[in-house]
């Protein structure tokens, strides 16, 4: 099992301070905190600054706020930028508009192994849900939780959290909300593709890299559990772009993209 005291949250935003606000109010009530939480921060505009300025001011762990200017969608960037600043050899990745159960980080530091990189899985809120947590800046959620759905990925079974596991070769249904690997393995395949900006599987296309690495998917369900808030679905013009840029990443074998974490220092 990693050590909390290694370990890095990263929080990918983009103008919605109103989410970021109640996703760390969420992470404030961890049982076991990471050591510190790592905002990627895609240009948001100064109401984000603020949230994240007044979370700094009591919260139990450092948060430092990477942030580059809005020249559009480059999460991929900010991704590689957040990362860089991570001082622990273990990350946990996650968006800021989900809110996390207060076994998250727990869970998932007992489910990291060498070798492997973690897939999570999240249960989705209602519109009426989310404008009620997001009103009373609340963070209280269960399984049972009115305006919770696909409720299975909100069932926590500590005892039976083996059995929620499997492993896998495969980079599909990867995504970056909720999502854990060695900083080290991150290096090795150079981090996110700078070449995907816009919407759409730059979590996917990495972890392709990781496969194509001999770093096994691990999915974990029965743990880690995260809700999603609701928000409307964001513009996908690239995507058939990032489709080719995957199919290639699978087909060659690429275990490095070209422009990456490297080549933003």
């Amino acid at each position: 099992m990693v050590s909390a005291q290694t370990t890095s949250l990263v929080i990918a935003t983009y103008n919605w301070a109103e989410a970021l606000h109640c996703s760390l109010l969420s992470v404030r009530k961890q049982k076991v905190l990471p050591a510190e939480v790592i905002i990627a921060d895609d240009g948001s505009d100064d109401r984000t600054k603020e949230v994240v300025r007044k979370m700094q001011e009591a919260f139990p762990v450092p948060i430092i706020h990477a942030w580059h200017e809005d020249l559009g969608f480059r999460k991929s960037q900010i991704l590689n930028k957040a990362i860089g600043q991570c001082a622990g050899p273990y990350v946990i990745q996650v968006d800021g508009d989900v809110l996390l159960h207060t076994s998250f980080v727990r869970d998932h530091l007992a489910a990291a192994e060498r070798g492997a990189f973690i897939r999570g899985t999240r249960a989705r809120l209602t519109p009426a849900k989310t404008d009620e947590l997001l009103g009373n800046a609340d963070t209280d959620l269960s399984f049972f939780s009115k305006g919770v759905y696909n409720r299975l990925n909100a069932l926590r079974l500590p005892v039976l959290q083996s059995l929620g596991q499997r492993k896998e070769m495969k980079s599909r249904s990867v995504r970056g909300s909720n999502l854990a690997f060695w900083k080290e393995d991150f290096l090795r395949v150079n981090g996110y593709n700078n070449e995907l900006s816009g919407w759409g599987h730059e979590d996917e296309e990495l972890a392709a890299r990781f496969i194509n690495n001999n770093i096994i998917k691990k999915i974990v369900k029965l743990g880690a559990v995260q809700y999603h808030l609701h928000h409307e679905e964001l513009p996908r013009s690239n995507e058939s772009y990032h489709r080719e840029i995957i199919q290639h990443t699978l087909l060659t074998k690429v275990k490095r993209c070209l422009n990456g974490y490297e080549n933003l220092l």
